[in-house]
């Protein structure tokens, strides 16, 4: 059973390896054997991620990128190829987000959220899945969307939106590239108090979220593990492109 689970061998490419959410899937892999590249804006934090990694023995290094600048991604494709020769699982995890009401809304700050969380990806995944078909490598792109994407929530109109994108993103690739036996699928993760959303949650805001939470709790970083293990997991998903998984604590499935 533990062979299902195996990602010995294989090298995962961690884009926003630095964030809350990020490090946490990225250091899953790590322990399940992948030799991971954690790629992020902050530097530092990112070999703060690949020194947490090595210290449970694994094999990691930490890459410099701006999402949404294609000659960026460019430049740390050719240096993560050069470095492990090549990836077999991609996880796409940058995000931005703002409360801003719609009516105040500039289209600076769309734009801003929009590059990160819906251009930034399908940059990366052009790029990156180009040069997986170039090295003659199956493997997985993870995308991590949003409880947002489904059913909008409020005081993240732009968010909501990139993620609903990201969602057709995902199933579009799947079957784009399916042909090349590269997997596409979505995790949609519930509320995991990160950097990005905690200055959106006042106890109001919490006390609601918990009201539409059958689990009644936040979700832990770490809990979003498994599910990125397991699609990573040619042996373990190897008939699974185009889903989208919910780890939201049953926030999905709540209704009145």
């Amino acid at each position: 059973m533990k062979q299902l689970f195996d990602l010995t061998k294989k090298t995962a490419v961690v884009i926003g390896g630095n964030s809350v959410l990020g490090s946490s899937i990225a250091i899953g892999l790590a322990n399940h054997g992948a030799t991971v590249a954690i790629v992020g804006r902050n530097l530092e934090k990112a070999e703060d991620v690949v020194k947490e990694i090595e210290r449970n023995g694994g094999k990691a290094k930490a890459f410099q990128a701006d999402v949404s600048a294609r000659e960026s991604l460019i430049e740390v494709a050719s240096a993560i190829e050069k470095w492990s020769g090549g990836w077999d699982i991609l996880l796409n995890a940058p995000g931005k987000n703002s409360g801003t009401p719609f009516f105040e809304l500039d289209m600076d700050e769309w734009d801003d959220i929009m590059d990160v969380n819906l251009k930034g990806v399908v940059l990366t995944c052009q790029i990156f899945a180009e040069k997986m078909i170039e090295q003659k490598r199956k493997g997985s792109i993870i995308n991590i969307s949003s409880v947002s994407s489904t059913t909008p929530l409020s005081k993240v109109f732009t968010y909501s939106v990139s993620k609903a994108g990201l969602n057709s993103v995902t199933q579009f690739l799947a079957r784009e590239l399916a042909p090349n036996g590269i997997r596409v699928n979505a995790i949609i993760p519930g509320f995991f108090p990160a950097e990005q959303n905690k200055k959106l949650l006042s106890s109001q805001r919490v006390d609601s979220i918990m009201g539409h939470t059958p689990m009644k709790r936040f979700g832990k970083p770490e809990e979003l593990q498994g599910a990125a293990v397991w699609l990573s997991s040619e042996k373990a998903s190897s008939f699974v492109t185009g889903t989208l998984i919910r780890v939201d604590g049953g926030f999905g499935s709540m209704t009145i």
